[in-house]
């Protein structure tokens, strides 16, 4: 495999390029989200992965503005998300205004749909939503979050459907998918559904809110490595071709979780480590039905 660094990107079908390490701010109160994200930066996080339900766009915004580094804004890639309520036309519509007006960021490099809910029209209508943020350069890339391959496969068919009423490029592109994915809810429908269609995968908890420290793998490669059980999950994230959000506010664990290109597991130690449990430690919108 090419040799992983704290600069590695993946080229999204946007044609815009994403860090592949992330930093989640899910649960980081306001008022600790801008030095929660001074940390990240410092330890040398581009990344930052936030969402309008998590009420703490505006410090995210502020650190990527003020960061501790001289770090130009084209540095730093910031992604937000569309809550459950606002998933129809004009809820995406003002939701993408309310994250540009919270964070004074001047365009969101990628906006997802935070979870599959409200039905197929209004998530049809907040995709073009999204689309027409894309087109008025609010919005970079554009994406989904929980959506099982059922959704997955709706989606397709409004893209196709958007083609035809709005034009060719009507129906966008769809460039990454997010899930909580890890060696015990590894999703190898939706990465496989996403990796013949060229669309980056992000893993949000992967490091499975601690809930699995002590397993007898995962373990035995930190003993090997010399590295914490966390180090290990997110590195076998990056082997995975993955996107992982470690989450932290604490800043020792920060770098810590960033400290990952050091080691690399074999082959087989990336084997080793997943499972076939499915086994999810958050929410789980990706198995509602298509009429939720």
């Amino acid at each position: 495999m090419a040799t992983l660094t704290a600069e590695t990107t993946i080229k999204l079908p946007s044609g815009h390029e994403i860090p592949q390490l992330g930093f989640g701010v899910w649960q980081i109160p306001a008022r600790e989200a801008k030095t929660a994200v001074q940390h990240a930066l410092a330890a040398g996080y581009r990344h930052i992965d936030s969402a309008a339900a998590y009420r703490n766009e505006a410090g995210c915004g502020a650190a990527i503005l003020a960061p501790p580094l001289p770090l130009p804004r084209s540095a730093i890639f910031f992604t937000s998300k569309v809550p459950t309520p606002a998933v129809s036309y004009a809820g995406a519509a003002a939701q993408v205004d309310k994250t540009l007006a919270a964070t004074g960021l001047g365009y969101i490099d990628l906006m997802l749909l935070h979870a599959p809910y409200g039905g197929s029209a209004a998530r049809k209508g907040a995709w073009r939503a999204l689309v027409e943020a894309v087109e008025a350069g609010k919005v970079r890339s554009i994406g989904v979050s929980n959506y099982g391959v059922h959704h997955l496969n709706e989606l397709e068919g409004h893209i196709k459907e958007l083609e035809a009423e709005r034009g060719v490029g009507g129906g966008g592109v769809l460039s990454v998918g997010q899930w909580e994915v890890h060696p015990w809810c590894a999703r190898r429908d939706v990465a496989e559904w996403c990796r013949a269609r060229g669309v980056a995968v992000e893993a949000y908890s992967p490091l499975v809110r601690g809930e699995r420290w002590g397993e007898e793998v995962l373990a035995r490669l930190a003993g090997k490595y010399g590295k914490s059980q966390a180090q290990v999950l997110v590195r076998w994230s990056l082997q995975k071709g993955y996107i992982p959000l470690p989450k932290s506010a604490t800043p020792e664990r920060i770098r810590e979780n960033a400290d990952v290109y050091d080691f690399e597991l074999t082959e087989d130690e990336v084997g080793e480590l997943e499972t076939d449990e499915y086994a999810p430690v958050c929410w789980d919108p990706n198995v509602s039905p298509l009429d939720n």
